[in-house]
């Protein structure tokens, strides 16, 4: 076993050349259907539609989209030519779509229409009113000045901004020597995408990952399940992560699988499509798995032919594991890591026993070394000790974007990248995830920034204060949960900060449980104790006869 050097655009023209007709990519609920080899031509169309609007080398290029047939045109298209695909959260609303545009020097947006609740059209309109009187390629924000162009994943006309079909129009007037000029300028440690993560700072970061980052460790979460071409994985987690985009794309692009598309996770439409194509592996957080396994029309499809798959984003209930192990035929294995680590660091193996893959993360990713470090010393500790989980190897990102402070504040002089998260290692050298240095949230497999609820909260006429703490959650494994101290003689009510935060931040963001306080709990110090918050949420629930989903 050994690292590869290709890029991901080499990955996808090794498998055109050698497997042409197999099917690649398959959107079973419209029977759509490209092999490698006619996916690779739209991919080269695409890529030189991309540089007949100044798109290159180095440029960034946003996707705002669910998993819609083109979203990995355009990922594929931006690899060919050395431009970094900005994936953009689907649930992004105004307030976070503007702050990425701008942190991330967004060159060209490539976008849909929206997802149910959020009108992307309306929003982008919003940000950029410019687009109604603009020219398609003269796009002149006062906002936003690196913004050029922005696409209409689709066949629709929008005023300002090209189609799908335009770009393939425009990419058949330059020439392929022109494409193969760029490609020959590129190597596997060139930043390929760039995924936005809460921090702890309020604010989200731009986490750098290279070629090499993503495709090797896609591959080598494929090789833990025995992954060959003959698989067929059933992706119906989001692209934007890097759940979709390297435990599912990348793992199948290195191993020449099949790829069964769900363009917007429905439990009807997943159950379908692996029950149509024969799928033989399945992903999903464990709400989804619960959404599958509860559906009534659940015993009506043949689950036979799934034999792995991946459980991750929140802990994996032991009696989940199991009903998905016996009613889906399934081994699953669980990956830890963070999109820092692109995204595994730890993986359990389809090999290991039931015990192991429920009760721990596995062992280290091959080419990666990870340890257990004491957070105040700096020491590595033995097995059995708690400490941060660090690792170092391949996988670790090229950096936060424009960010070296936050980048040296995580990585440290000796390369380990550090996690923020408890653990230990048994003697076996498995890995148990046992809690959480910094303060973060991880709802349903999101993470979320309190600080940045908060700061988005100081910005609400009435709020005096505000601290966001972790309601943990039988659906999601931990929800939000907000502590406001209003200004005095102010009357806020709980729907009123609901209605502030709605259509400005996404709704995974917006906090369910919102308590009205005086004062917070304070150590000798004057530090505010959110472990008391969070004790608090649970005893005002119990006694209000709020019920905490």
């Amino acid at each position: 076993m050994q690292l590869s050097d290709k890029t991901i655009g080499e990955w996808l023209e090794y498998w055109a050349a050698e497997t042409p007709d197999k099917e690649y990519i398959v959107y079973s609920d419209r029977d759509l259907r490209f092999t490698w080899k006619e996916f690779n031509a739209r991919v080269d169309n695409m890529s030189k539609g991309l540089l007949a609007i100044g798109v290159g080398k180095g440029v960034h290029v946003g996707i705002w989209a669910q998993n819609v047939p083109d979203w990995l045109t355009f990922l594929f298209a931006c690899a060919k030519i050395g431009a970094v695909a900005v994936t953009v959260n689907t649930n992004y609303k105004a307030h976070e779509l503007a702050f990425v545009i701008e942190n991330s020097d967004m060159h060209t947006l490539c976008m849909t229409d929206g997802i149910p609740g959020n009108d992307y059209l309306d929003t982008i309109n919003q940000l950029l009113p410019e687009l109604k009187t603009t020219q398609r390629g003269k796009l002149k924000s006062d906002r936003f000045p690196e913004l050029k162009n922005v696409i209409y994943i689709g066949q629709e006309k929008h005023r300002g901004m090209y189609n799908t079909a335009e770009m393939l129009l425009l990419g058949q007037n330059k020439s392929d020597e022109e494409l193969n000029a760029v490609k020959s300028t590129l190597t596997c440690h060139d930043v390929v995408n760039m995924q936005y993560t809460s921090g702890t700072t309020g604010f989200p970061k731009g986490v750098m990952l290279s070629h090499h980052n993503i495709a090797n460790n896609g591959y080598l979460t494929g090789e833990h399940m025995n992954f060959t071409p003959d698989d067929k994985l059933c992706i119906c987690v989001p692209l934007f992560h890097c759940f979709g985009v390297v435990l599912a794309v990348m793992n199948c692009l290195t191993h020449g699988s099949t790829q069964v598309m769900v363009e917007r996770f429905d439990p009807l439409v997943t159950l379908a499509s692996i029950h149509k194509e024969r799928c033989t592996a399945v992903y999903g957080v464990p709400t989804m798995f619960i959404a599958e396994l509860n559906h009534p029309m659940f015993n009506l499809f043949d689950m036979s032919s799934l034999r792995t798959g991946i459980m991750a984003g929140a802990l994996c209930p032991i009696e989940l594991m199991r009903q998905v192990n016996e009613k889906m035929f399934m081994t699953i294995t669980s990956v830890y890591g963070l999109t820092e680590t692109s995204p595994g660091m730890t993986q359990t193996r389809i090999e290991d026993s039931f015990e192991i893959r429920c009760t721990t993360v596995g062992h280290d990713y091959e080419f990666t070394e990870v340890a257990i470090i004491d957070p105040v010393t700096g020491e590595h500790l033995p097995d059995g000790v708690q400490g941060e989980v660090c690792c170092r190897g391949y996988n670790v990102m090229k950096g936060y974007y424009k960010n070296p402070e936050a980048t040296a504040q995580v990585i440290d002089k000796d390369g380990y990248l550090h996690s923020g998260d408890l653990g230990v290692r048994d003697p076996d050298g498995n890995y148990r995830i046992t809690g959480r240095i910094k303060d973060m949230i991880i709802r349903g497999g999101e993470n979320i920034s309190p600080r940045e609820i908060e700061e988005f909260l100081y910005h609400m006429p009435g709020i005096k204060d505000a601290q966001v703490i972790a309601v943990t959650s039988p659906r999601y494994g931990e929800d939000v949960g907000v502590f406001i101290i209003p200004h005095d003689g102010a009357e806020i009510t709980a729907d009123d900060v609901r209605d502030f935060c709605k259509d400005k931040i996404a709704r995974y963001k917006i906090p369910r449980y919102i308590f009205f306080v005086n004062e917070y709990p304070l150590t000798g110090s004057g530090k505010i104790q959110k472990f008391k918050l969070r004790e608090m949420a649970i005893e005002l629930c119990q006694k209000e006869g709020i019920q905490i989903v």
